[in-house]
């Protein structure tokens, strides 16, 4: 902490500042013999009124107001300093390094003088006494007639651990949560001005610590940030300088990502998330599928997002989305080894989360036994179950065909002697097909041993254990059944061919007692035929044709001729019904004739000459086939 100077002049110094100390000897020998001790730099403040040597000559010290008039020629600004070894001084005005030149001088003492001064000269001017062991600067203000003027700053101080900063007004402060904000006003004028404090143009009110020209802002939060304003006036003026508050917050870790849920809902089927943390967090994956990586961070200002793998910037095929803070894989078989991060970083620091990706291989599992195929005796074994597993979940068996399937080796189980039980053979065949018959087997009781050797055992050790198994049973007790058919009807059904006509009867399924059943009782038998060709009188029949008609015309398009058909039969040659000779083609009854070019335009028709155009309309149809019947 630094020690306040009180109000001079109506001016109100600069802090005193001392630099921390070096290692230096405690004493210097001095060419008497005697040792002088050390002493760190100090100013001497004189805490006097202005001396005015005349109307244009100003002599002051440090400490103190300087007031330009109309005719001042001269301002020489004296700076003592005592310490051991002897400080070096140095002068600065507002906060720069004071440039001499023929108007501004330092004199041999260390004194500055300023000739001639103008309005440009106004400002805080400082004098700095260094050495090894530290320093000392004290400050004094030079005003044009006496009008306010305020020291300041336009240097941006960022404060990421201190809990506390004080800063000259005019300076723009970045600063943590929690930390004591101080400004300093430092004014100068006379009369003395009176300081005000605003918060973006708002005036202030002394609940916020006012006093001295200083402005305390405690325990600083985000609600503090804004434009702080000290305004400085007197009856010559006033003066105002403004500094800008920045409340910092480091990037810091966050739960959650809204970003990444609602990213994940409209992604493909099989994409993964994963949010990164300090300590970093694992996620498994498919091979070849996508994922995305969430970098949940906030701070203030809201830091910026840099993606490393392995620690270098990214060369796989990647996406950045929701303002960088997701990171989408596009192939994570891209990336077989290594770790992504996200770096987060602010004014306030930096924050890096970090996350690895293991890519699960499809494999092969035989760590499960399928159920002992015997409880008891010397045959039984297990199969080892084969498996195809994703990060341990059972997956189809068609993701691991590009594997080397193990082999799989049985292991015998349950090999031990089997408790006492019936053995029954086979049943031997019914004694009758149908009506009720006999089966029967042989019951007998044995234990079959660990080797595989079966021991009998008397009938009451497997009587403990379960009933006796009967030995007769009854079989085929459904009743004899038989096709019946019944005599063959007349041979007259239609003809299929010469003399060849079809025959029917009835068939009946019944009992050996004659009793008539369902046709299904008899379906295991072979059915007889219920029809049979025959030979029959009746169809001896054929086709008989007449000679063609004379043709219609001896030459033309229209000539036609025609011809009797009839189905007779063979032996009476008398005409039957037509049916009977349907077996065989019909022969047809009328066809066209002289299909030739007329000569002279001549046309004759039975037997006729026609004269007339080859071309006359043709006749009608009902014509053509009334001319044919005839």
């Amino acid at each position: 902490e630094y020690p306040l100077h009180r109000h001079v002049s109506g001016f109100t110094s600069s802090l005193r500042t001392s630099s921390a100390e070096a290692f230096v000897p405690t004493s210097v020998d001095l060419p008497n013999g005697l040792r002088r001790p050390h002493q760190k730099p100090a100013i001497l403040r004189k805490i006097s009124a202005a001396q005015q040597l005349s109307a244009s000559e100003v002599v002051t010290h440090l400490g103190q107001t300087v007031v330009l008039a109309s005719g001042t020629l001269s301002v020489l600004l004296h700076c003592e300093a005592v310490g051991n070894p002897k400080p070096t001084i140095s002068w600065a005005k507002n906060g720069e390094e004071v440039k001499y030149n023929d108007r501004i001088l330092l004199q041999p003492d260390d004194s500055l003088q300023i000739l001639a001064p103008v309005e440009a000269d106004v400002g805080f001017y400082a004098c700095n006494a260094s050495s090894a062991l530290g320093s000392d600067t004290v400050s004094i203000a030079v005003t044009l007639a006496g009008k306010p003027l305020i020291k300041a700053s336009r240097a941006t101080v960022i404060n990421t651990e201190s809990p506390a900063v004080t800063v000259d007004i005019g300076s723009t402060v970045k600063t943590i949560q929690r930390a004591n904000v101080t400004i300093n006003c430092q004014v100068a004028g006379v009369p003395e001005a009176e300081v005000t404090w605003f918060k973006n143009k708002v005036k202030l009110s002394s609940a916020h610590h006012l006093h001295d020209g200083l402005l305390l802002i405690a325990n600083v939060s985000l609600s503090d940030q804004g434009l702080y304003s000290c305004k400085a006036a007197n009856l010559r003026g006033e003066v105002t300088e403004s500094s800008q508050l920045l409340v910092l917050e480091p990037p810091r870790p966050l739960p959650y990502l809204e970003d990444l849920t609602a990213m994940l809902s409209s992604a493909e089927t099989g994409t993964r998330s994963v949010l990164t943390s300090p300590s970093g967090t694992k996620m498994t994956v498919s091979p070849g599928s996508s994922a995305l990586i969430g970098c949940a961070v906030d701070g203030h200002p809201s830091p910026n997002i840099t993606w490393l793998y392995s620690g270098e910037p990214l060369g796989l095929r990647h996406r950045l989305l929701a303002a960088d803070r997701i990171l989408q894989i596009l192939n994570v078989s891209d990336a077989p080894d290594g770790e992504f991060s996200c770096l987060a970083q602010n004014e306030a620091g930096s924050l890096t989360q970090k996350t690895s990706l293991a890519i699960q291989e499809y494999r092969w599992s035989v760590d499960k036994l399928m159920a002992c195929s015997a409880s008891c005796g010397h045959k039984g074994v297990q199969l080892p179950q084969l498996r195809c597993l994703l990060d341990g979940a059972e997956v189809n068996i068609s993701h691991c065909k590009e594997k080397h399937k193990p082999a799989l080796q049985p292991i015998a189980c349950n090999r031990r002697d089997c408790p006492s039980r019936w053995m029954v053979t086979s049943w031997s065949p019914c004694t009758r097909s149908c009506g009720g018959g006999i089966q029967m087997r042989r019951v007998t009781c044995q234990r079959l041993t660990a080797k595989g050797s079966s021991v009998p055992m008397s009938n009451e050790a497997c009587a403990q254990v379960s009933k006796r198994p009967v030995d007769t049973q009854n079989c085929n007790r459904q009743p004899c059944v038989e096709w019946v058919a019944s005599s063959w009807g007349q041979c007259n059904g239609p003809c299929i061919g010469p003399r060849l006509a079809v025959q029917h009867r009835q068939i009946f399924c019944q009992t050996k007692d004659g009793t008539s059943v369902s046709s299904d009782q008899c379906s295991a038998l072979p059915r007889p035929l219920s029809t049979q060709n025959c030979w029959t009188d009746v169809c001896g029949v054929h086709w008989r044709v007449s000679l063609w008609t004379v043709c219609t015309a001896t030459c033309g398009n229209y000539g036609f001729q025609s011809r009797r058909v009839d189905c007779v039969h063979v032996r009476t040659n008398k005409p039957v019904l037509e049916h009977h000779c349907s077996w065989r083609p019909r022969p047809v009854n009328w066809q066209r004739c002289n299909i030739t070019p007329c000569e002279n335009g001549k046309l004759l028709r039975g037997g006729e000459a026609v004269r007339g155009r080859v071309g006359r309309k043709k006749a009608e149809p009902s014509q053509k086939c009334s001319t044919a019947r005839l």
